[in-house]
């Protein structure tokens, strides 16, 4: 039904969540439930690897698996049905799914379509920190001017904008990568009952473990049926990741203005209507993620708020899509800001001709500091305004008596105010070339 027609972000970019991986996920969680009670030797090893060889044989078409969750209000009946059928073998097709529930194999399936989907982000995430450590050493002392709420400012670097954007991204991959993504095991209602009747109690109290490894997940310290801090946290995540790059995206198109011209995407889109425009497309899309995440994410909290009892009636249901989308939009800002930052073009000449639009006033806060002793508050303020009407502010110090003998053109040259821009675009390249092993999630 969506190939991405109104969601282009994620167009070409979501696979990992398509319906065919999370139906390959189910089944994967299923094989990791035998795989499991195989290697605490309960399982026999000649129905263990009946169930792999199935699986692995196994073809299953999702919208006939969504036809059988209409019936069963989840998808896993019917895939625990097509599987034992594959397995063909009584014996071995009843260690298929023994002693788990519905929401124990959905939970897994979800956080190992999860797993696969933040391997893919945190890549792009990667060639975006290393894209804009390129861009902020190469303009790392390049004056450039601060805007506060929309306005000029003070003079700070190209290369601190580049270097607040990488940390600001570098933080959101380092939470997203060493985010935990527990397996889901705890049978009927949380406590195993039924494998622990059959099996006895000190195997199965191992079991979660073994299957969280055989998943490839995170072990859980309990069952989490209805306590979905996992969900919200990852949820939260992920709406860090897109905040971080729909940040960028905005800036990136202001900045791309026709009558501000600093940055320019590397292809710009294009418009049926105007031929001379070229369309911050990149910028566009990962603001269209940017604005939807962070709505999906309180629908996380809002269903966790409402997991009641010890399995919920509805609340589940309802975080499985929204997850999902917040997965897809997370897969696709993050591609589009790596083509982003990889092709953006900073215009130098543009740059300077900005910092030079308030002709010294930018360095008005430096004035104000640096001649109050000699002129006073009033006085001083007064050539601040007459300069904000058009006056040329220098011309205007240089009369001034009370200023002879100041080298007045470097006080209003704005590569003297930068303060410790410089500084902090080095902290941000060593955090950009900080191994993996020194990342603090």
């Amino acid at each position: 039904m969506d190939a991405g027609l109104l969601s282009p972000v994620s167009a070409g970019a979501d696979a990992v969540v398509a319906d065919a991986a999370v139906a390959a996920a189910l089944v994967r969680a299923e094989v990791a439930l035998a795989q499991a009670l195989g290697s605490l030797r309960v399982a026999p090893a000649s129905a263990v690897a009946a169930v792999e060889r199935a699986a692995a044989g196994l073809d299953l078409d999702p919208a006939d698996l969504a036809a059988a969750a209409v019936r069963d209000g989840n998808p896993v009946g019917a895939v625990v049905a097509r599987l034992r059928d594959a397995v063909a073998d009584p014996q071995a097709a009843a260690w298929v799914h023994r002693g788990a529930t519905s929401q124990d194999i959905l939970d897994t399936a979800l956080a190992i379509v999860a797993r696969s989907a933040i391997a893919v982000v945190v890549e792009d995430l990667d060639r975006v920190v290393a894209g804009l450590a390129a861009l902020a050493a190469r303009h790392r002392g390049t004056p450039a001017a601060a805007r506060t709420l929309t306005q000029h400012a003070v003079p700070t670097t190209v290369g601190a904008r580049f270097a607040d954007w990488l940390v600001q991204v570098a933080d959101a991959r380092d939470e997203l990568a060493g985010r935990a993504l527990p397996a889901q095991l705890g049978g009927a209602a949380g406590t195993l009952a039924a494998l622990v009747e059959e099996l006895g109690a000190e195997p199965v109290s191992r079991l979660p473990v073994e299957f969280a490894r055989a998943a490839g997940l995170d072990p859980a310290e309990l069952p989490w049926h209805t306590r979905r801090t996992a969900v919200t946290r990852l949820g939260d995540a992920l709406t860090r990741t897109t905040d971080a790059l729909g940040r960028i995206a905005a800036d990136v198109a202001t900045l791309a203005r026709t009558e501000i011209g600093e940055l320019a995407e590397g292809a710009g889109g294009g418009s049926t209507a105007m031929p001379q425009k070229r369309n911050p497309v990149h910028s566009v899309l990962i603001r269209s993620a940017a604005l939807r995440a962070p709505l999906l994410a309180a629908e996380l909290h809002l269903a966790a708020a409402n997991a009641v009892d010890e399995r919920p009636d509805g609340a589940w249901h309802a975080e499985w899509p929204t997850l999902r989308e917040l997965l897809r939009l997370a897969l696709g800002a993050a591609a589009h800001a790596a083509l982003l930052v990889e092709g953006l073009a900073v215009d130098t000449t543009a740059v300077a001709r900005n910092l030079a639009a308030t002709h010294g006033l930018i360095v008005s806060e430096r004035l104000m500091r640096a001649l109050r002793p000699r002129l006073g508050v009033r006085e001083l303020q007064g050539i601040v305004d007459r300069a904000a009407g058009g006056e040329d502010l220098a011309a205007l110090l240089a009369a001034e008596p009370a200023l002879a003998g100041l080298d007045v053109a470097a006080l209003l040259d704005p590569a003297g105010y930068l303060g410790l821009a410089v500084r902090f675009v080095d902290q941000a390249l060593a955090r950009a070339a900080a191994p993996p092993s020194e990342r603090n999630p």
